[in-house]
């Protein structure tokens, strides 16, 4: 059973190729510790002076992790890009660890299930997802989309002019189409939470979270 006390914060991000190295500095930017590996002494060199630890060590070796203290960390993100075999071998290190919430990046669906059968909480397919993402944002309908699990997501698009000095409560959008307007981006100003008496004005940009297909056709009418 996973440990759920006792643990660091801190992020353990294996891979520090295009995609970890992203990951690994915007959490580093979100004020996160992190421990970054990789075998290449170039990429953990590259990023030597940016991290708060980096490590030059094969991931796929759980004596290896558990001499770095890995198993004292309560998130592992696991990032490596074309050696499946050793994305695979690093989820299963960490699940025997016991790292209780392990990401892992996914070339595709038959590697993301091997990935998830090996001991991963969350799989990233990070082409499918930015496919996605542009072609929602192609058609202009959508400013920003973001998928999350489960068929939901977030989506930034304009206010419709019908909403203009009416609020939220009275835009009825949750009841009509089941969205939620986490928050309003005013033209001129700055990020408002979506309170049922915020009003809603000219240019307002709005945070609307709900199921795909839900906040799909909302952004089609606005």
């Amino acid at each position: 059973m996973a440990r759920t006390t006792g643990l660091t914060d801190g992020i353990v991000v294996i891979g520090l190729g295009r995609f970890g190295g992203a990951v690994a500095e915007s959490l580093l930017r979100l004020g996160h510790d992190v421990l970054g590996i990789d075998e290449s002494a170039e990429l953990v060199q590259q990023w030597a002076d940016r991290l708060t630890h980096v490590v030059q060590a094969d991931a796929t070796n759980g004596g290896t992790l558990r001499s770095l203290g890995v198993h004292e960390f309560r998130h592992a993100i696991v990032g490596i890009g074309t050696d499946i075999e050793a994305s695979v071998l690093t989820v299963l290190a960490l699940d025997d660890l016991g790292v209780p919430d392990i990401w892992a990046k996914a070339l595709g669906t038959k590697h993301g299930r091997i990935l998830e059968r090996t001991g991963a909480h969350h799989v990233i397919y990070p082409e499918a997802s930015m496919g996605e993402r542009v072609a929602h944002l192609v058609t202009g309908k959508m400013i920003d989309f973001i998928e999350l699990e489960d068929g939901y997501a977030i989506v930034k698009t304009r206010a419709p002019g019908s909403a203009v000095g009416r609020t939220l409560a009275e835009c009825g959008w949750r009841s009509e189409h089941g969205v939620t307007v986490v928050g309003v981006k005013r033209l001129r100003g700055g990020f408002e939470a979506g309170l049922p008496d915020t009003t809603i004005r000219e240019g307002d940009l709005l945070i609307v979270a709900g199921a795909i297909e839900q906040v799909e056709a909302f952004a089609s009418k606005t």
